[in-house]
C-alpha cells in the first residue's frame, strides 16, 4: 500500500487540450492543477511505424491529488484526452514524499 499521502499526476497532451485535462480530472475530485507549454520531439521514423501524425506543440497539465483519489483521476483523463483521442494523451503519476502550502 502507498503510504504517500499525495501524489502529482502529469498529463502530457496536444495543445489546447489541458481544459479538458482538468474537466476530466475534476470529476474524478482534483481540484486544480498547472498548465506548462511544451514542445514534443517524437522522429519521423516514430510517426511512420504507428502510422500517425504527432503534433510537436504541448500542454504539460501537473495535477497533485491526494493518493485515494489517483487511480480515478488517471483513468478520467485517460478517457477524455487519451492517446486514441484529438488530444492524444500520455498520463502518468510520481509518489510526493514531502509538500509544503497543501491544506
Amino acid at each position: 500500500m502507498n503510504s504517500n499521502k499525495y501524489e502529482l499526476v502529469i498529463c502530457i497532451v496536444n495543445e489546447g487540450f489541458s481544459e479538458a485535462v482538468m474537466d476530466a480530472a475534476k470529476t474524478a475530485g482534483a481540484t486544480g492543477g498547472t498548465v506548462l507549454s511544451g514542445h514534443g520531439t517524437a522522429n519521423k521514423q516514430a510517426e511512420e511505424f504507428f502510422n500517425i501524425s504527432i503534433e510537436p506543440l504541448k500542454d504539460i497539465v501537473l495535477i497533485v491529488v491526494p493518493s485515494d483519489i489517483k487511480d480515478a483521476v488517471l483513468k478520467a483523463v485517460y478517457k477524455n484526452v487519451g492517446f486514441n483521442t484529438s488530444g492524444k494523451g500520455i498520463a502518468f503519476s510520481v509518489p510526493i514524499d514531502d509538500a509544503v502550502g497543501i491544506k
